[in-house]
């Protein structure tokens, strides 16, 4: 994190400018630590920042809530100059959970700034963890910019009035998390409100409590002691041009169809629907035009043998999973290669 000038002061708010930063958000699975990361990614482009990503999926399929397996993350590099890689030491740890917290404190540089829900730090959390006693008291965090936060409670009482069942409303916390850092990197709510509105348009309920959420981080942040500097990452200074925000999957998508035009034969891709893979799906379902097929099959097993079919029958066949699904494909492989009929398999591997 490199400080290259103050711009201005606010009554109790220090405004610094940065010229770049890296983020990871941490969390359990169902979290949506994706998301989150994803949303804060697409404001900061919109916003002109060069930008660079690192998804992290956790390797197990259904890892137990709050242990270590079960950690998902998402980092991001944003930045005022051009840049190559998202960061090696986040400057920035947003923990939502003890596992969380372990698993990514030896990655973040020393002095980093830790925000964490305080909330998730009960005994039990902290037993999966494998945390004798808190961090928050044993000096684990000594070192460390630790900012405390009650996420769950803050979040719940912003949701009051909604008649949202207790584990929905706590479904929102991500976005209340979010609106903190929009706030902390004066990155403005309204792409992602734009957006939560679009995704959420036939569920009022959740896109109420989604927005309010996101609108009491931001406030919360701004009206907070804990938070006194506000930082500033300005817009990059990039060749003037067409830029698009795309992730491997989806550049993988294209790849695909470019195959299929240079070598003359209709793509069809089968998959079932597993993390990190399904968005090459979602991606060629949009490219019809090209003479691409896809079909979401009722099971690994079936996706590969849908696969076979389409390459006996002359198509450029596809199949895409992760790592457990390959697994699950490997009889159907073996048949692939007796029969001698080609097809591709995309294993999109979890860091995990």
């Amino acid at each position: 994190m490199t400080i290259t000038t103050e711009i201005e002061n606010k009554p109790g708010k220090e405004v610094v400018e940065l010229e770049n930063v890296t983020i990871r958000f941490a969390g359990d699975s169902g979290d949506g630590m994706q998301l989150t990361g994803t949303q804060f990614t697409n404001t900061s482009a919109i916003l002109g920042n060069d930008i660079s990503t690192l998804p992290d999926f956790p390797a197990e399929i259904r890892a137990p809530a709050g242990s270590i397996p079960g950690v998902s993350g998402f980092q991001i590099n944003f930045s005022s100059r051009d840049i190559r890689t998202p960061g090696d030491e986040p400057n920035v740890l947003v923990a939502m959970n003890p596992a969380a917290l372990k698993v990514n404190l030896p990655d973040l540089e020393k002095g980093g700034i830790i925000i964490l829900n305080s909330d998730a730090f009960a005994e039990l959390n902290l037993k999966k963890a494998g945390y004798e006693k808190s961090p928050l008291e044993d000096g684990t965090l000594a070192g460390y910019r630790v900012i405390s936060i009650p996420l769950s409670e803050l979040n719940s009482n912003a949701l009051k009035g909604l008649n949202l069942p207790k584990k929905e409303a706590e479904r929102s916390k991500n976005f209340f998390a979010l609106g903190m850092m929009y706030w902390l990197y004066d990155r403005p709510l309204e792409p992602t409100l734009k957006w939560i509105q679009a995704k959420f348009q036939k569920k009022p309920e959740i896109l109420t409590a989604n927005s309010q959420a996101l609108r009491a981080g931001f406030n919360y942040a701004d009206t907070t002691e804990l938070f006194t500097t506000h930082y500033r990452v300005r817009k990059a200074n990039l060749a003037p041009g067409k830029y698009r925000n795309i992730t491997g999957n989806e550049a993988t998508a294209l790849g695909f169809i470019a195959a299929s035009q240079v070598a003359q034969r209709p793509l069809f891709y089968a998959s079932y629907p597993i993390t990190p893979a399904s968005d090459i799906l979602h991606e060629l379902s949009r490219h019809k035009n090209f003479r691409i097929k896809t079909f979401q099959a009722e099971d690994e097993i079936a996706a590969i043998g849908a696969a076979i079919g389409a390459a006996f029958s002359g198509h450029l066949a596809l199949t895409g999973t992760s790592g457990p699904g390959v697994a699950l494909k490997s009889e159907a492989i073996g048949l692939a290669v007796m029969t001698e009929l080609p097809v591709v398999i995309a294993n999109i591997q979890r860091g995990g």
